[in-house]
């Protein structure tokens, strides 16, 4: 499958799940463009496009945080990314190691 098969939103976004490639932990969600995913496969890191900036965001360029990619997988319908990352540190803009920290009550 190439990027031209993927199925984009009306903004012209696909969405990313990132996960650390050797212990299957979520680390986060982000957009991607056509643009952000051919800048991942030509850097080998990630990158994605902000909605709240709208622009392009290389991941880990300011803290140090790089995500190198290690494999990108569409799911059945093309409109949803996998990335499967090697994260040196923390994935969320909090420090966390993992956006996903805030359990739900029932």
């Amino acid at each position: 499958m190439n990027i031209d098969e993927l199925t984009f939103d009306e903004r012209g976004l696909i969405p990313a799940i990132v996960q650390q490639h050797d212990t299957g932990e979520v680390l986060m969600m982000a957009w991607m463009s056509a643009e952000s995913l051919r800048l991942t496969f030509e850097t080998g890191t990630t990158w994605f496009w902000s909605r709240s900036r709208q622009e392009l965001w290389n991941k880990g360029a300011t803290s140090g945080n790089m995500q190198r990619v290690v494999a990108v997988a569409a799911d059945c319908d093309a409109d949803c990314l996998l990335v499967r990352v090697d994260s040196p540190g923390p994935a969320c803009h909090t420090g966390a190691r993992s956006c996903f920290f805030n359990e739900l009550a029932k």
